[in-house]
C-alpha cells in the first residue's frame, strides 16, 4: 500500500477494483516453491486487511492472467490496468507480453509504474547511477485516503500452496511475510542490529542478526526500495560524532551501496532476459556438461557433499529460506567449479530455496559466480578455508550438522583428517577440492586468453558494466562526504541480497 504509485494513480483516475492473480503456470515453474508462496500469502493477508480499511477488499483470482482479465472486462467496465513494472523470470516476461497484446486488442490502456531504479528499454548504462539517485530521491507516494468502487463481488480466499500444485516445503525458521514484519525488520536494523553490518555480514555465525534481512520484503513488495533508501539517508543524517556513530556511518554507507547493487544486477536481466537460460558470454557454451551429474547435484541439493561448511550452509538455507551473500556466492562457486555442475541446475535449486528469490539479482549473480560473464574476476572459493575464516570454532557447522558434534575444533572443517572419522555418520568429500579447483581454473583461463573472448567481453562490459566510479552513493553532498570519510564504496564482493 505504501509508496504504491500504481495504486495511487488508479485511485485518482476513478473507481478501483484491486485484484491479485495467483497464476498456476508461474508456480509450476522450476524456480518456484511452496515456501515462497507461503510468504506471499502472508503478505496478501495484510494487504487484504489494509485495502478493506480503504473501502475496497482485494479480489484474489486463481488462473492465468489473460483469461482472468478477459473475464473481468466482460463483467465490468474496465477503463485501464495499473501495475508496477516487473523484472521477473522468463515466464513472467512472456505473460507480460501476452497481457500487453490482449490490452491492445480490447482497447484497454495498461499503465506500468517504476518501483525500483531499473530502467526499461535502457539505451545506455551511461548516467544510470545518477538516474538511480534521482529516482530514489523522489518523495514516497502516500497511501490513498480511500478507494472508490462499485461494490463488485469477487473471490477473496487466499489459495494454499497445495491449491497451486506446490509440494509441501517446510521452512521452520522462515521470516514471516507482511508489511508489519517488514517495518519491524527495517526499524530493528537501523535502530540497533546494523551497527556492525560491515564486519558481521560475511560470516553466517553473525549475519543472520547483523544483515538487514530486508531482501524478502523487497522481493515481495512489503517495502519499497525507495522507503529503505529514505530511511537509510535519514538515519545517516541523524548520526552525531563519536566512536559508535563512526561504526554506524560506515555500515550504513555500505548498506546504501548495496541498494545500488540491488538494481544494478536487476538491470542486467532487464536488458538481457536470455541470461536466465544462456551464458552471457557465449564462448563458455559447452564448457560444462549440459546435463548435471545426478550424484553430484543430489549431494549439493541435500547438503551431503562431505564438506562441512558447504553442507551447513545448504541445510541452514533449507531451514531459514535465507543465507548471507558471501555464503550464497560460495555455494554457487562450489557447485560450478568444484562439482563442475551446469549453473542453471544448481541455480534452480538455490532459487527454490530462497524465500527472497529475485530473478533479476539471482541469475546475473549465478553467472558471475560461475565465471560465465566474461567480465568478472574468477572467484573460486576454497570451501575448507572459508570454513576456517568464517566459522573458526565450528559453531555454525555443529548447529546444522549435529552428526559432527564430537569432532574436535581442529578438524571440524576437515573431519576426514580426524582419527575418529571412520565412525561418523557423515560422507567423505565428494571431490578433491584442491584438484577440482585447479582444473576449473585451467579450463576457464584457457578460454579467457583467446582474442575472440576479449572482443565479446568488451561488448558485454559496454552494455552491462557499472558506471558508478566517482559518484556519490545518494547524490547528496553531505552523504558523499560521509562516504569518503568512511573509506567509501561498495566492496569488490557483490551481494545477492541486502
Amino acid at each position: 500500500m505504501q509508496d504504491h504509485t500504481a495504486l495511487a494513480k488508479a485511485a485518482v483516475a476513478g473507481p478501483v477494483l484491486p485484484i491479485y492473480i495467483a497464476e498456476p503456470g508461474l508456480w509450476a515453474e522450476p524456480d518456484a516453491s511452496a515456501r515462497q508462496w507461503d510468504f506471499a500469502a502472508e503478505c496478501l493477508a495484510e494487504v487484504q486487511r489494509d485495502l478493506a480499511a480503504l473501502g475496497q477488499p482485494l479480489r484474489i483470482f486463481q488462473g492465468e492472467a489473460v483469461p482472468v482479465l478477459q473475464f473481468l472486462a466482460q463483467r465490468h467496465k474496465i477503463a485501464a490496468l495499473w501495475s508496477h513494472e516487473e523484472t521477473g523470470n522468463g515466464w513472467t516476461f512472456a505473460r507480460d507480453k501476452a497481457v500487453a497484446a490482449w490490452a491492445r486488442q480490447v482497447g484497454i490502456a495498461w499503465h506500468e509504474m517504476r518501483q525500483t531504479g531499473v530502467v526499461r528499454r535502457l539505451p545506455s548504462r551511461d548516467g544510470w547511477a545518477k538516474a538511480w539517485d534521482a529516482e530514489m530521491a523522489r518523495p514516497i507516494t502516500p497511501v490513498p485516503a480511500g478507494l472508490r468502487g462499485e461494490g463488485a463481488e469477487g473471490p477473496t480466499r487466499i489459495p494454499l500452496a497445495a491449491d497451486l500444485g506446490l509440494r509441501a516445503d517446510p521452512c521452520p525458521m522462515r521470516q514471516p511475510g507482511g508489511r508489519s514484519p517488514a517495518v519491524r525488520t527495517l526499524d530493528s536494523f537501523l535502530g540497533h542490529r546494523g551497527r556492525d553490518y560491515r564486519f558481521q555480514m560475511s560470516s553466517p555465525v553473525t549475519a543472520f542478526d547483523a544483515s538487514s534481512r530486508l531482501s524478502p520484503h523487497l522481493a515481495w513488495g512489503t517495502l519499497s526500495l525507495r522507503e529503505v533508501a529514505h530511511a537509510t539517508w535519514q538515519r545517516l543524517r541523524c548520526l552525531e560524532d563519536g566512536p559508535e556513530a563512526k561504526s554506524w556511518r560506515g555500515s550504513l554507507i555500505s548498506f546504501s551501496g548495496r541498494q545500488h547493487w540491488h538494481c544494478h544486477f536487476m538491470q542486467k536481466l532487464e536488458d538481457a532476459p536470455r541470461l536466465e537460460f544462456e551464458n552471457l558470454h557465449r564462448a563458455y557454451d559447452g564448457l560444462r556438461p549440459e546435463v548435471a551429474d545426478p550424484a553430484r547435484l543430489a549431494a549439493f541439493c541435500t547438503g551431503t557433499t562431505g564438506f562441512p561448511f558447504v553442507d551447513a550452509c545448504l541445510r541452514a538455507l533449507d531451514a531459514h529460506g535465507w543465507l548471507n551473500f558471501r555464503m550464497r556466492a560460495m555455494l554457487m562457486s562450489f557447485a560450478s567449479y568444484h562439482l563442475w555442475l551446469p549453473w542453471r541446475a544448481s541455480g534452480l535449486h538455490l532459487a527454490r530455496r530462497f524465500v527472497d528469490y529475485e530473478p533479476g539479482i539471482h541469475w546475473p549473480q549465478v553467472q558471475m559466480q560461475s565465471g560465465t560473464t566474461g567480465i568478472n574476476t574468477m572467484r573460486v572459493y576454497n570451501p575448507v578455508k572459508q570454513g576456517h575464516d568464517q566459522d573458526p570454532s565450528g559453531l555454525f557447522v555443529r548447529r546444522f550438522l549435529p552428526e559432527l558434534a564430537q569432532v574436535p575444533d581442529a578438524f571440524i572443517h576437515e573431519p576426514w583428517r580426524w582419527e575418529g572419522a571412520g565412525g561418523l555418520p557423515y560422507p567423505d568429500p565428494i571431490v578433491d577440492h584442491l584438484a577440482a579447483a585447479e582444473a576449473a581454473r585451467r579450463a576457464l583461463s584457457a578460454l579467457r586468453k583467446t582474442p575472440e573472448h576479449h572482443a565479446q567481453a568488451d561488448e558485454i562490459a559496454r552494455t552491462h558494466g557499472s558506471r558508478r566510479a566517482g559518484l556519490p552513493m545518494t547524490g547528496r553532498k553531505r552523504l558523499a562526504a560521509a562516504k569518503r570519510k568512511a573509506g567509501g564504496g561498495a566492496d569488490g564482493q557483490l551481494s545477492f541480497n541486502l
